[in-house]
Parts: structure tokens; sequence; C-alpha cells
């Protein structure tokens, strides 16, 4: 049960009464809220407790949810939604972390990586981390859906509520700028992108 058709079954089901087909929605979803929360709070309680709060209110709004968008897509903006509100009720934090804590992971250590390689590997997953926490949120945001989640830019438009031609916009711009960002550790690259 992998396709949006599923979805749309286990929703009727749901919408109709079923806390079973609405488990196996959390369950399909769970980790992918948690991932986009984790970006936006570095506290893994807080993640927790905003991943809660995010189905708790899907389940809550599930009887006004008329299908326009896919399940995956309104979901998404319900934990945006949380996400921001709670940015407003605490410090602002943005963070560019996976689950394991980092937007890079570092490939483990082979036998023949030398420090010098791992060094540089280092630097370039810190430079990479920087280059995408300078950018502007809307630029961020748009970037790391389309790169880290996989959403297509019309999943992304939905999410951001924008036409994907601005989302496209933003995306160009947010990669040119880690690009330009990356060029010193990348060894210049002349008038190359890369």
């Amino acid at each position: 049960m992998n396709s949006p058709d599923a979805d749309a079954l286990l929703v009727r089901e749901a919408q109709a009464g079923s806390r079973a087909a609405f488990d196996m929605l959390v369950l399909k979803y769970q980790r992918r809220v948690e991932r986009l929360l984790a970006r936006s709070v570095r506290s893994p309680e807080d993640v927790a407790d905003l991943c809660q709060e995010t189905f708790l209110a899907a389940y809550r709004a599930l009887p006004a949810f008329r299908g326009e968008s896919a399940f995956y897509t309104w979901l998404y903006r319900i934990a945006i939604n949380a996400a921001q509100r709670h940015r407003a009720r605490h410090r602002p934090v943005e963070s560019l972390h996976d689950e394991d804590g980092t937007f890079v992971t570092e490939a483990a250590p082979t036998d023949d990586a030398t420090p010098e390689a791992l060094l540089a590997s280092r630097q370039l997953a810190q430079g990479l981390n920087a280059a995408v926490e300078a950018l502007a949120e809307d630029q961020r945001r748009a970037l790391l859906l389309r790169e880290v989640d996989g959403l297509s830019y019309d999943e992304i438009a939905d999410l951001l509520d924008c036409p994907p031609g601005t989302v496209r916009s933003r995306i160009f711009r947010a990669r040119e700028a880690v690009a330009a960002r990356l060029r010193p550790l990348l060894g210049g690259g002349g008038g190359r992108r890369w």
C-alpha cells in the first residue's frame, strides 16, 4: 500500500471511523514527518511532540479533508505549520540535520581513505551545511524538500502554497548560492557552476 490510491482508500476508511486505517497512515508517514520536523527543531523531544501534534491535528481535521491534494502533501503542510508555530513560541532555530544529526552524512572510512581525504570530506560537509543554512528560508525549504525529501516541483508548490515556477526559481537560486559558497572548497572551477 504505497500508492496515492492506497492513501485515498485509507483516508476514506479513516474518515468512516476506522482507527486502524489512520494508524496505517501514521506508520507510513511518521519517519518522513519526523525528518521534516528535525530540520526545524533541534531537540528530539520537541520533534517527537510536534510529530504527535501533527498527527493529532490531521486526525481531527480528517473529516474536512477533501482529497484536493495528496494526503502526503496535506500532512506535510500540517507539519510545516506545527514547526512554524513552535518557532514562533521559541527562539528560532533552523537545523539542517537528518535523523543522524547531519545534513550530509559522512561516508564510513574505508581502508584506503587517507586522513587528508577524510578531512576534505568533513570540510566539504561542513561547508555544505553552512551554505544551506545561509540561504533565505523560502529557498532553503524548497531546496530541502526537493533534494532531501525528493518531492516533485508540483508537490513542493502545494506544500509552500506558491506556483511551480516560483519553486523552480527558488531552487535554482538556492543551488547557485550553494555552488558559489562551495566553489572555493572544490578548487574554483573557473566560470563553471561546480
